[in-house]
């Protein structure tokens, strides 16, 4: 088994919604993100495959969010999908897979919220 991590970051607000249904006071954080994907051999030059088509992908997904608010941005609008860290590394999880080739497979993502807070996502 062989495995690769890119690690990107980007900045961007949110509110979680409580339990009771309510909303935190609206803040912004600057988010770590850390993808990792594996084969179980290597492709035809030798990789589990190419650094900058996996950068690729997790900038488009950035693109997305930085700069924005989480509860502005689908799937977090309205009631459908918590902005919480733990949600956003299964969203960019979900939207990356999409995107890599035969044989590679996501193993984690990985995103921080906080200094020394992260929330590790594996499908």
């Amino acid at each position: 088994m062989y495995e690769i991590t890119i690690a990107k970051a980007f900045a961007a607000a949110h509110a979680i919604r409580l339990p009771d249904g309510s909303l935190e006071p609206v803040h912004g954080h600057n988010w770590p993100i850390e993808v990792s994907v594996a084969s179980a051999g290597l492709d035809a030059i030798e990789t589990v495959m190419d650094f900058h088509i996996l950068e690729k992908s997790l900038d488009a997904l950035i693109a997305k969010v930085h700069n924005r608010h989480l509860n502005e941005v689908e799937p977090f609008i309205g009631t459908k999908v918590n902005p919480t860290a733990e949600r956003v590394a299964w969203w960019i999880a979900n939207q990356i897979s999409l995107t890599l080739p035969e044989g590679v497979r996501l193993t984690q993502v990985r995103v921080g919220e906080a200094p020394g807070c992260f929330a590790t996502y594996r499908p």
